[in-house]
């Protein structure tokens, strides 16, 4: 299907809510150890406020360059619980999104955006507390005239991405967990939570023997 020159990909498939909700309770960094350090977006992607967190389910936007046309026709496609994954070209020149497209974001259900290239607005964003990933920040706004796609596999940070792919994020960065592996991710991090504690609880004793 398309739409005007923005393509879009039939539906897909999305991971139940409780995987989601089980995936929040842990850390980027302890879900990328449970999925053996792979599918880490590069650092150079990061929460634009302190404190930003995300799991959803990926709906992927592919844009030219300093342009939002492709971005804008999403807004049609989200469901609940989705994470824009928007494909930007790493272009620092413009904006891809600004306040304006985040709360339409979040309104329409949205758990956040993360923007392999650049946004704009952010003390209004992280007032509002929408979770947006990006790789910096300008002023300049964006282009609106295509041609993109929707739902469609994207690259970001170094990782592929496919539409239903989950999407964490937080202020260690970003990760791709495919769906497949979600029970395993799931068995592993609990396991490396626990040892993570151990260790804590070791060191708490430590301290506790030099005071």
């Amino acid at each position: 299907m398309s739409e005007n020159n923005v393509r879009v990909a039939p539906e897909w498939e999305r991971v139940d809510n409780a995987i989601l909700e089980e995936l929040r309770q842990h850390s980027v960094a302890n879900l990328g150890d449970a999925l053996d350090r792979l599918n880490i977006v590069d650092g150079g992607i990061a929460p634009i406020w302190p404190g930003a967190r995300s799991v959803g389910t990926a709906l992927p936007v592919m844009t030219v360059a300093g342009d939002n046309k492709a971005v804008i026709a999403a807004l049609d496609h989200i469901r609940p619980g989705d994470v824009v994954v928007i494909n930007a070209s790493g272009y620092e020149g413009r904006a891809i999104l600004g306040d304006n497209l985040a709360q339409r974001f979040d309104l329409f259900g949205a758990a956040g955006a993360v923007v392999d290239g650049y946004v704009r607005d952010r003390d209004i964003i992280a007032e509002l507390g929408i979770p947006i990933f990006a790789r910096g920040l300008t002023p300049a706004g964006p282009w609106k005239n295509g041609p993109g796609s929707i739902g469609e596999p994207v690259a970001i940070g170094g990782v592929v991405v496919n539409p239903g792919d989950i999407v964490a994020a937080d202020g260690d960065g970003v990760i791709i967990i495919p769906p497949h592996r979600a029970a395993e991710v799931i068995a592993a991090v609990r396991e490396i939570v626990a040892l993570e504690e151990s260790k804590d609880a070791e060191v708490a004793t430590l301290r506790k023997q030099h005071a």
